[in-house]
């Protein structure tokens, strides 16, 4: 299984706000991610966007990829806090207020999904038999009210 990352650092927005994107995307395909990101109404998810396709560049340098695009899925990603820039606004009589504007550093980190192979033959069988087990234990095993009332009458 191959990953890759791709970091931006110091984009203009909180960690927070960066994070209720990230949610969104988290576990979905490449493909779907993009999509995601493309119809969201959040300036981060431009950033965002382009942080994805970097991953996928990057990626698709690495030894060992297997080269199809829609297996790709975003494996992790998170918004870590960046340097806070400090100003002053003045206030009335004298004073001044702090303000705090924040940065975050951007991280997603895709990886290629494994293959996964179709069973041939005795699978259809074997679900059969674990399914009828199931049955059979679950009426057995049923203890409620209509249960209790059931064995009082017999």
């Amino acid at each position: 299984m191959v990953e890759a990352e791709a970091t931006a650092r110091g984009i203009r927005t909180s960690a927070q706000k960066a994070g209720l994107v990230l949610d969104l995307i988290r576990g979905r395909g490449v493909n779907d991610a993009l999509a995601t990101l493309q119809f969201t109404r959040k300036m981060v998810a431009r950033d965002l966007a382009k942080v994805l396709r970097s991953a996928v560049a990057n990626l698709q340098q690495k030894d060992g990829f297997g080269g199809d695009i829609d297996r790709l899925y975003v494996a992790a990603c998170f918004a870590n806090q960046g340097t806070s820039m400090k100003r002053v606004r003045p206030a009335p009589m004298g004073r001044a207020f702090r303000v705090v504007k924040r940065t975050a550093h951007l991280t997603i980190r895709i990886a290629e999904r494994p293959l996964t192979i179709a069973r041939v033959g005795g699978a259809d069988e074997a679900g059969q038999a674990t399914t009828q087990t199931r049955k059979k234990a679950s009426g057995t095993a049923r203890r409620g009210r209509g249960a209790k009332k059931a064995a009082a009458s017999a």
